[in-house]
């Protein structure tokens, strides 16, 4: 795709100083570990407590609305692969500003999710093993994880990979459980049927209302997908990854959310949702699996843990880009032999330690801190993605190459314009919400904040 804005991107650059030690399996599983989080297995019970069996339509829009971004980011990313990914594409069809914007906007996201997962993290150890302090443990994982972030990419490909297949084992194991407990060929278990949706209130007990409210408290579960265009480019043929790997993530993440809300309001009422008890361990209990509580715990410490890690890579990558880019410090382009950005990690990971004070200091009320913090930042960076996407495909229309683009977007323009309209409608819905509208003007003021820091590198007071 050419450029039509005053972009300088260094893409190239970057493909060939980075490791390229990533497989296409590393890549896969990279994005899911990304995306699969503490929100699926424990935040699940809050949307159903909030929209009963309507959640399934909350997680079904938010799914599809996701399914377009990834498609709009794999056009982009597929033409030209980057450590920088979306922040190099919207420099490109919108300026220098855009891409320092996009590029500091998802850095500051990734080391506050950092720093609340380490928090999150702890807080189940300590749970377990209470004789711990909490900020112990954030300290443990902090140390562990930079450590793993340091080695050769394909080393920590390799790390990631079995990491995340925990809790990819975790999932497909309860929808084959789950599954067979619907239709009653589990010991001790008889055909659920459709009471649990059709009675109670029926599928919408808490009205559209419910479903738009869910469907708020579901938006963001599926970021991190975004992570498969950062690590695309460092495998042996990122096209390629990027091709293949962004429709079979999308697939199975839509699967392992979808499928799974959809087994938890067959098998349970939906009142006797919570949000303090992951509804995996109450349908697992009810299905007669030994110690259901403490292997969730252990799957979701580690669910917790992979997605740090990912998250940690996402953001040196994208500061690495930044760098290379004149938008960063110049230092955070040194690589290890290995082609490791060493100096990256270790800025990213920075924000991680200060959470071991905070944990100190207030173990109680640093992850509410940290996760209001964050507030619609991912969706702020969906957004440019769109635009950026919408303008750079119009460009290769008008050149006559985007017949050659090795991923296109479906029924362009309109379904490019159909997501940019639904993400403007979480945007609405997020400003209805008391507990929303803080996060939104928080997200606000730190993109406006880092507009002007642009601006005023871009024209310096003389």
């Amino acid at each position: 795709m050419p450029a039509p804005g005053p972009a300088e991107p260094v893409t190239a650059i970057e493909t060939r100083s980075l490791g390229t030690g990533f497989r296409r399996r590393h890549v896969t599983m990279l994005a899911i570990s990304g995306a699969i989080g503490a929100g699926l297995f424990v935040g699940t019970g809050a949307g159903i407590k909030t929209a009963g069996p309507g959640i399934l339509l909350s997680y079904v829009v938010a799914g599809l609305l996701m399914v377009l971004v990834m498609r709009m980011l794999g056009e982009m990313a597929a033409a030209e692969p980057s450590s920088g990914s979306f922040s190099v594409y919207a420099e490109k069809a919108l300026g220098r500003w855009a891409g320092f914007t996009v590029g500091w906007l998802y850095w500051s996201l990734l080391v506050v999710v950092v720093a609340a997962e380490a928090t999150a993290a702890a807080g189940i150890a300590n749970g377990l093993l209470p004789q711990i302090p909490q900020w112990t443990w954030v300290l443990l994982f902090m140390a562990v994880l930079t450590v793993v972030n340091l080695f050769a990419v394909r080393s920590f490909g390799e790390f990631e990979f079995w990491f995340g297949a925990i809790k990819v084992t975790a999932v497909v194991g309860f929808l084959v459980l789950g599954t067979l407990a619907v239709f009653g060929i589990l010991p001790g278990t008889s055909p659920v049927g459709l009471d649990n949706i059709t009675g109670h209130g029926g599928f919408l007990p808490n009205g559209l209302q419910g479903v738009l409210t869910g469907l708020l408290a579901v938006a963001f579960s599926f970021g991190g997908m975004e992570l498969v265009t950062i690590a695309a480019a460092e495998s042996d043929d990122p096209a390629d990854s990027i091709r293949r790997t962004t429709r079979t993530v999308i697939v199975r993440l839509l699967l392992f959310y979808v499928g799974s809300v959809a087994l938890m309001v067959l098998l349970l009422p939906w009142e006797t949702a919570s949000a303090n008890t992951s509804p995996f361990v109450t349908i697992l209990e009810r299905i007669g699996v030994p110690s259901a509580a403490l292997l969730m715990s252990f799957v979701v410490l580690t669910s917790l843990l992979s997605a740090l890690n990912a998250n940690l890579y996402g953001a040196s990558r994208m500061v690495f880009s930044l760098a290379g880019r004149g938008e960063a410090p110049r230092a955070m382009l040194k690589l290890s032999s290995a082609g490791v950005p060493r100096t990256a990690v270790l800025a990213s990971v920075a924000f991680g330690f200060v959470a071991v004070l905070l944990n100190f200091l207030a173990p109680e009320h640093v992850l509410p801190f940290l996760l209001n913090a964050i507030g619609a930042n991912i969706l702020l960076v969906w957004i440019f993605i769109a635009i950026s996407q919408l303008k750079l495909r119009r460009a290769a229309d008008r050149d006559g190459t985007a017949a050659d683009l090795p991923v296109r977007m479906w029924g362009f323009p309109w379904l490019s314009w159909v997501a940019l309209i639904a993400m403007a409608g979480v945007l609405i819905l997020m400003w209805t919400d008391a507990d929303a509208r803080t996060q939104l003007f928080t997200s606000g003021a730190v993109a406006v904040l880092i507009v002007v820091i642009g601006l005023l590198r871009r024209h310096p007071r003389r």
